[in-house]
Parts: C-alpha cells; sequence; structure tokens
C-alpha cells in the first residue's frame, strides 16, 4: 500500500478506525510514517501522538489495543482506514467509540424496527398492534409468521413486484416479533449463517 507522507507538513496522516466485525468506526488517530510500520510490523495499531510528541500504541496503558485487520489507503493515498478489532472500550472516558455509541452491528433500518419492537415488549401501549401480538403470546406470533410466509409465497407465484415486496416486508417484520418474542435478536440470526458460511 503506497501513502503519500509528504502531503502534510507535519507529515501525519488521519487514520480512521473501524470495528472489522461490526464497521462502527471506534475512533480518528494520526500515524506518521515510523508508526505506520510499526503497525504494520506488530499488527496493533500505533499512532503518533501530537500531545506527547512520540509514538503510542493504543492500549499501552489501558490494555484495551486494536489488533490490526487490515489497512486502506484512500484514493489520493494522504488517509488511512484501519480495520481492527478492539480489546475492549476504546475511548478514555471508558466509552465504546470515541462518540459515545455503543460498538454493535447495525442493520440500518431493521435495527431501528428492532429497537422499537424491543420497546413495544419492553413498555407496552393500548394502541399498538405489536404490544397486542405480545399479548396475545408465542403462538399468535408464530402463527402470524406462518400466514405471512404463504403470503409471501403466494405473490411469488404471481408478477406484481408490488404485492410481493409488500408481502415479503410483512413476514419479514414479523420474524422481527417472533425473534424478540423468543429473546432473539437478528444479529443471532446473523451470527448462525456467518458460522453455516465459514
Amino acid at each position: 500500500m503506497q501513502l503519500n507522507f509528504s502531503k502534510d507538513n507535519n507529515a501525519l496522516l488521519p487514520a480512521v478506525i473501524q470495528d472489522a466485525g461490526t464497521q462502527q468506526v471506534l475512533m480518528l488517530g494520526y500515524m506518521n510514517q515510523a508508526a505506520y510500520e510499526q503497525t504494520k510490523k506488530t499488527k496493533k495499531v500505533t499512532f503518533y501522538s501530537r500531545s506527547k510528541q512520540r509514538l503510542w500504541v493504543k492500549g499501552e496503558t489501558s490494555g484495551c489495543f486494536l489488533n490490526v485487520v487490515s489497512l486502506h489507503a484512500d484514493c489520493d493515498q494522504d488517509a488511512i482506514l484501519v480495520r481492527a478489532v478492539p480489546l475492549g472500550p476504546i475511548c478514555h472516558k471508558g466509552t465504546d467509540t470515541c462518540w459515545n455509541e455503543e460498538n454493535k452491528k447495525n442493520y440500518g433500518f431493521l435495527s431501528k424496527l428492532e429497537k422499537v419492537i424491543s420497546d413495544r415488549k419492553e413498555h407496552p401501549k393500548n394502541n399498538s398492534y405489536v404490544s397486542s401480538l405480545f399479548e396475545k403470546g408465542i403462538n399468535s406470533i408464530a402463527q402470524k409468521v406462518g400466514e405471512e410466509a404463504v403470503e409471501t409465497i403466494i405473490e411469488a407465484k404471481d408478477n406484481n413486484k408490488n404485492l410481493f415486496l409488500n408481502e415479503s416486508a410483512d413476514l419479514l417484520f414479523h420474524l422481527l416479533v417472533l425473534l424478540k418474542a423468543k429473546d432473539c435478536t437478528l444479529e443471532d440470526v446473523v451470527k448462525t449463517l456467518e458460522k453455516r458460511h465459514q
């Protein structure tokens, strides 16, 4: 990988650290050429500390090292993307990331929907369809998943893409409700698929 350390007057390049598993951005640091070479050699993220004016291995004090999985240069070779496995909270304040975010996989809208479903189970609302499903119990929720699966199959045999997508959405939604009823998550399903893939 080629990097251009000459573009910056201080010969420092920004290094974005991303969790190799969750894809969450953990922190931003700076590397000079020596820090980059040490990172490559030791497979532990090493920065150049602007305040200490020296090389600094992330985790050297806390034990929360960042084990390198891969290193990538951006299109101009003046920024580094480091994919790593964190061995604990990354921020000096004790949080998972320097942006005070949880370091969990995020599946976009599905993760947001999963949180809403969880909230409806933990804090039922009178006018909530999801709360009413949890109130009826596991048999009713499982039956609803079965009904939606059959309706999805029926629409798959026709040529109306819109109806098929709507039934697929209903099936996925009710499956998320069933997963929550069984104290499981979308992440649990993904991990099961990943194990099968190995």
